[in-house]
C-alpha cells in the first residue's frame, strides 16, 4: 500500500494537500455553525435545513457546469482556483453574521465556491491515473481531506477551551485558506486530447451509458435521506454532549475516515466499487437507525461516530471511482458534474423533510426515514446496477 501510494502522480498529491488546507479550514467552523444558530442566533432545525439545502443546492448546479465546461475547454485550473478562493475568504465573515439570513448568504457563498471546483478538480484527478488505481487515488484525496477535518475540530476544541468567542474562531479559517487558495495557483493543467474541447456546451444525459444513468437513480435515492451532517452534531447536543466535545466529536469521526479511507478506496479496485458502496451504505442506516433510538447515553456517542467515519471511509472514493469506470475521459467532467449534481441537489429536499420530521414528530423518525433509504438504495445497486459495473484490471 505505502509503495503504491509513493508511485501515484504528484498532481494527486498536490490536490490532497490543498483538500487538507481547505478542510481544515472549513471545518474548524462547520462544527460550530449549529451551536452558533442554535445557541446565538436561535434558530431551529427547520433554519438549520433551509441554509444547508439551499446552499447545496445551487452548488450542485454550478457542478454540472463548470464539469461541462471543463470537457469543453482546455484549461479549467481557472475554475478550481476560483472555487476554492470564494471558499477561502467568506468563512470568516461568519463572525459578522447577526442573523441566520446571513448565515445563509455566507454559506451560499461558501458552496458557490465548491460548486465551480469539484467537478473539475475530480476529473483532473480522475484523469491522472489509470483505471487500476482510481481508487486508491481518490481514497488518498479523501483521506487528506478528513486529515483537514480533523485539524479543523481540533483547533476548534482548543480554542474553545480557552475560552475564545465563537465569532473570533471563525476568523482563524483564514489562515489555512489563504494558503489553499496559494497552493490551488500552483496546480498544473493535464494533457488533454488536441480534439476534445472548444465545442458546444451539452449536459444532456442521453449520450451516457444506461448503467452510469441507474446508478445515479440510486445515488438519488440515498442521497434523499443524506441530509446534512450539522442534524448528527445537533442530536449530540441534545443527547447532553458539551459544546466544546462537538467540534472533537466530528473530528474523532473525520480522523476514523482519514486512516481507513486509502485502504478501503484502494480496496474498491479489487473487490469491485458496488460492493464497497452497499457496505457502506449499511453502515450508514446502522448509524443513523442507533443514533436516533439512542436515549441519553453519552458513552454510545463516541463508538457510534466512528462507525460513521468507516461509511464515509468505504463510500467516498469508490463512489467517485465508479464514475470513471462508467464513462470515457471525454466525459469525465460533465459525468462528475452530474454526480454532484446528484448528490447535491437533493440536500435541500433531504434535509427539509428531516427538520420537519424531527420538529413535527420526532428525532426517531426523522432517523428511521434515513436508514430506510440507504437500506433500499443499497438493495438496488446491488442487483440492479451492479451487473453492468465494469471489471476493474490492473494494467501492465
Amino acid at each position: 500500500m505505502f509503495k503504491s501510494l509513493l508511485q501515484l502522480p504528484s498532481a494527486v498529491w498536490l490536490f490532497g494537500l490543498i483538500s487538507l488546507l481547505n478542510d481544515a479550514a472549513s471545518e474548524l467552523i462547520y462544527p460550530l455553525v449549529p451551536i452558533y444558530l442554535a445557541s446565538v442566533l436561535m434558530a431551529g432545525p427547520q433554519a438549520m435545513g433551509l441554509i444547508e439545502g439551499v446552499a447545496e443546492t445551487v452548488s450542485s448546479l454550478l457542478k454540472l457546469f463548470s464539469g461541462v465546461v471543463a470537457d469543453r475547454v482546455r484549461r479549467t485550473k481557472f475554475l478550481v482556483v476560483l472555487g476554492y478562493g470564494l471558499a477561502a475568504l467568506s468563512r470568516p465573515l461568519l463572525a459578522l453574521a447577526a442573523s441566520w439570513p446571513v448565515v445563509l448568504a455566507l454559506r451560499f457563498a461558501d458552496r458557490v465556491g465548491k460548486g465551480l471546483r469539484a467537478s473539475p478538480r475530480d476529473a483532473m484527478l480522475a484523469a491522472s491515473v489509470s483505471a487500476d488505481k482510481r481508487g486508491l487515488a481518490f481514497g488518498l484525496q479523501r483521506a487528506m481531506d478528513h486529515a483537514g477535518a480533523v485539524i479543523g475540530p481540533l483547533a476548534a476544541t482548543v480554542l474553545l477551551a480557552e475560552s475564545v468567542p465563537l465569532r473570533d474562531v471563525f476568523l482563524w479559517s483564514l489562515i489555512p485558506g489563504l494558503a489553499t487558495i496559494a497552493l490551488a495557483a500552483a496546480i498544473q493543467e493535464p494533457e488533454r486530447d488536441p480534439d476534445i474541447g472548444n465545442t458546444k456546451l451539452d449536459w444532456q444525459l442521453r449520450a451516457f451509458p444506461s448503467a452510469y444513468k441507474r446508478y445515479l437513480a440510486v445515488l438519488a435515492l440515498f442521497t434523499l435521506g443524506n441530509s446534512s451532517n450539522m442534524f448528527l452534531l445537533l442530536r449530540a447536543r441534545e443527547l447532553g454532549m458539551p459544546d466544546y466535545q462537538v467540534p472533537l466529536l466530528w473530528g474523532m469521526t473525520s480522523l476514523v475516515a482519514m486512516l481507513f479511507s486509502s485502504h478501503l478506496s484502494a480496496l474498491s479496485d479489487r473487490i469491485g466499487r458496488t460492493r464497497m458502496i452497499v457496505v457502506g451504505w449499511v453502515v450508514y442506516a446502522l448509524f443513523y437507525l442507533f443514533l436516533g433510538l439512542n436515549g441519553n447515553s453519552l458513552t454510545l456517542l463516541w463508538p457510534l461516530f466512528a462507525f460513521y467515519g468507516l461509511f464515509m471511509a468505504a463510500t467516498e472514493g469508490a463512489e467517485k471511482a465508479l464514475v470513471a469506470d462508467f464513462v470515457p475521459q471525454a466525459q469525465l467532467g460533465t459525468a462528475y458534474g452530474w454526480f454532484n449534481l446528484t448528490t447535491g441537489i437533493l440536500l435541500l429536499p433531504a434535509s427539509l423533510v428531516f427538520g420537519a420530521l424531527w420538529q413535527a414528530v420526532n428525532p426517531e423518525t426523522a432517523f428511521g426515514f434515513a436508514a430506510g433509504c440507504a437500506l433500499v438504495g443499497a438493495l438496488l445497486l446491488r442487483f440492479w446496477v451492479k451487473h453492468d459495473e465494469p471489471e476493474v484490471r490492473p494494467t501492465d
